[in-house]
Formats: structure tokens, C-alpha cells, sequence
């Protein structure tokens, strides 16, 4: 069963603009699927393979020209001097939209050989793995409760009726050939095994402020290292950070970004959870929900190829509002691992947007009604992603 995505509206109008479309996204997001799906016509071509990949990097011109009407490159990173060539033929042929998809897992490498080339000729999607509304539409949801769904998380492979995989088996396996595809050239190779652990250490953080000191004395580690390997997880859609929110309200806040990691199910792997009931009574229960309803968030956002304009507030009291949505409106979000719609949840809510103007208190809860009660905004699980469309304003 396909799952129609819901960044095919965004990569349809890019590709009606841009001569060259970018995605990028993790490994196994369904970045190929997504662009044959929406391109059918159009060739395929893999850099993954290493006999296309040599061809290509001997004559990138001249490889190109077996597309007169374009094509899809998936893992275009992996030849550098295939993006001169692009911009070559598209220049030629009068900035022709969508002739190019240019798939790709690094975000760094990727865009910023698209930039260097391709500045003015292409648009950028990044595509996450499932949202809950792409999650939901799949048969194998159906019946399944949130904590089942945040503990599965939105790989689409663990969603394909045709494979059957266990989650813990496709996620180790996940684990290992990321770091063997996309990590293993950019760090040292006896340093290999301790990145491992590195990932398993970061997943402990998600949902808090980052703590690079803590992270480096636990695996003996220099500073800049853990600079790097974040970047390097960062880069591959592993992990996202929020930015402390500032927006000049007189306050003395914090400075420190926090960490998340971008699929839940990935990161309840990491931390041994292995079923819902392991959710329920981890002690990382509120910070694995958390990280689910961000990542929504950010879904959302990246669907349709906008910025993700996510942040979040603490001062140096420590008073604290999960994340700020700077959007259309602007947004106060606390974040609740409970069913409950006990008033006292959103009292942080109300201090902050006593300190804002035209600002909307919403409280995310487990709950299956979305409503709203004295100003706040209770939304349902169901409804994190597209929660600014469908709340009164």
C-alpha cells in the first residue's frame, strides 16, 4: 500500500517553478519513493551504485546527456561535479522547470553543492519520515493507541504490508548502515564504535537542553568532537535543535539550545523501549512525547516547504514554555504526556502570553478532543500536525 504524502503538494509546486528540485531528508524517509511517485515519467538514476557512480564522475557532462528530458539523482552528494553539469544543461535549455530532482540523505553536502551551482535555479523540500496523518492512513495503525504509534515512530519501511519488519531489528540495522554510509567518511574509523555510543548518550538528552560538557566527559571526548558529531547527526536528520526563544521581552534568558531527536521510534530504540508498556513507565515517557509532538511540528512545516520558525522559551528562574511557533500567528505551546485537561497544566501558558502580544496559548495533550476552555487551546494527539488549521482563531 502507497501512502500519499503530504509534501507532494509542495514538490509539484517547486518543480512548476525551479528548473531543479532538491530533497533531502534521512535515509529511508521515502525521499526516492516520493519523487517517482510524483515523476513517473522521468529516469532513475542511483549514486549509491558504485559502477553509475564512477561513470558519472568521469564525464558528468557527458553522462548527462543519456537525459535530454532530466532526471532523478538519488544520493547527487556523492558526485560532486554532477551539479556543474546540471547547471550546464539547464542553462542550456532555458530554465525548463522541474527537469532535475536531485535526491539526497546529507543535508550539508547536498545543499551546499546546490547553492554553490545551482543558486537561482533550485528549490529545497526536506522530507521527514511519516507524519501522524501519513502514519494513521496506514492499515497497519489501525486500532494501534498513541503509545504504540509514538513507539513505532514514522520510518516508512515499518509501515510496508510487503516487509513485516520488527521494529528493533530494522532500527539496529538502520543504525548501522547510517553509519556506515554516512558517517564513516567524515570521523575517524577507531572512533567509529565510541559515535555509536555517542548516539545512544544524545538520545538520553532529547527534549533538554543541550549539555556538550556532560556529553563529553561521559565518553572522554573532547568538546569540539561533540561539536562535530552533532553536527554530523544534525546534518543527516537524525537530530534538530530549538533555539531559545528571545523576541525582546525584557527577560534574563537562557541561551542554550535544546535537543531533539527527529523520529520518536528511533529514539525509544535507543532507549531500549521496545513496546508501549515500556513507554508508559519509562522515565523518558514526557521527553519521548515531547519529541514526538515537535517532530510534528516540524512536519508540518517542512511538508510544505516552509521554515520551521520553532523555538522555545526559558528564563533564568527557570520558567520554561516547551516551544514557540512564530508563524501566520504566533504560538505558546506546553507539551503534556497525560490525558488529563487539569487547568493547572497550562498556567506556564498564561504567564507567557501575558508577556506577548497577539500570542495563543495551546496546551498538546494525549487526549482525543481537541477544545478550547478560558483562552487555552486543549489540541489532541490527532490533531499536533496541522493543529493552526484547524483551532478558532
Amino acid at each position: 500500500m502507497k501512502i500519499e504524502r503530504v509534501a507532494k503538494e509542495a514538490l509539484l509546486r517547486l518543480a512548476g517553478q525551479f528548473p531543479v528540485v532538491g530533497i533531502t531528508g534521512p535515509r529511508q524517509s521515502g525521499k526516492t519513493t516520493l519523487a517517482k511517485m510524483v515523476f513517473p515519467e522521468k529516469k532513475y538514476i542511483s549514486f549509491d551504485d558504485k559502477t553509475v557512480r564512477n561513470i558519472a564522475a568521469s564525464n558528468p557532462r557527458d553522462f548527462l546527456m543519456a537525459f535530454p528530458d532530466g532526471a532523478i539523482i538519488d544520493e547527487a552528494q556523492k558526485v560532486p561535479d554532477i551539479f556543474d553539469a546540471v547547471k550546464f544543461y539547464v542553462d542550456k535549455d532555458d530554465f525548463k522547470p522541474g527537469k532535475f530532482i536531485l535526491t539526497g540523505s546529507s543535508q550539508f553536502r547536498l545543499k551546499e553543492n546546490m547553492t554553490d551551482s545551482l543558486a537561482g535555479r533550485v528549490g529545497f523540500l526536506k522530507l521527514l519520515p511519516f507524519s501522524i496523518s501519513e502514519m494513521m492512513s496506514c492499515n497497519s495503525s489501525q486500532g494501534r493507541n498513541v503509545y504504540q504509534i509514538i513507539q513505532k515512530g514514522g520510518y516508512p519501511p515499518l509501515y510496508d504490508s510487503d516487509r513485516h519488519y520488527f521494529p528493533e531489528d530494522w532500527f539496529e540495522n538502520y543504525i548501522d548502515s547510517y553509519i556506515d554510509l554516512d558517517v564513516k567518511n567524515n570521523i575517524n574509523a577507531s572512533n567509529l564504535s565510541v559515535f555509536k555510543k555517542f548516539v545512544q548518550i544524545c538520545a538520553t538528552y532529547s527534549g533538554q537542553m543541550l549539555s556538550m560538557d556532560s556529553i563529553s566527559r561521559s565518553l572522554r571526548i573532547s568538546s569540539p568532537t561533540v561539536k562535530q558529531w552533532l553536527s554530523i547527526l544534525e546534518s543527516s536528520y537524525i537530530i534538530h535543535f530549538l533555539e531559545p526563544d528571545f523576541n525582546n521581552l525584557g527577560k534574563s534568558l537562557v541561551k542554550t539550545p535544546k535537543m531533539y531527536f527527529v523520529d520518536s521510534g528511533l529514539l525509544c530504540h535507543l532507549l531500549r523501549i521496545e513496546s508501549a508498556e515500556d513507554m508508559i513507565l519509562s522515565p523518558y515517557k514526557g521527553a519521548i512525547v515531547e519529541t514526538f509532538a515537535v517532530s510534528q511540528m516540524l512536519k508540518n512545516r517542512l511538508n510544505h516547504a516552509k521554515k520551521a520558525n520553532l523555538s522555545y522559551f526559558r528564563d533564568l528562574r527557570g520558567f520554561e514554555v516547551d516551544a514557540i511557533a512564530d508563524w501566520r500567528h504566533s504560538f505558546a505551546i506546553e507539551i503534556k504526556s497525560t490525558s488529563d485537561n487539569e487547568k493547572k497544566l497550562s498556567a506556564n501558558l498564561r504567564e507567557y502570553i501575558k508577556l506577548r502580544d497577539n500570542c495563543k496559548g495551546i496546551l498538546f495533550y494525549l487526549g482525543d478532543e481537541t477544545y478550547t476552555i478560558d483562552g487555552i487551546t486543549y489540541v489532541s494527539w490527532k490533531d499536533w500536525e496541522n493543529f493552526e488549521n484547524i483551532i478558532s482563531l
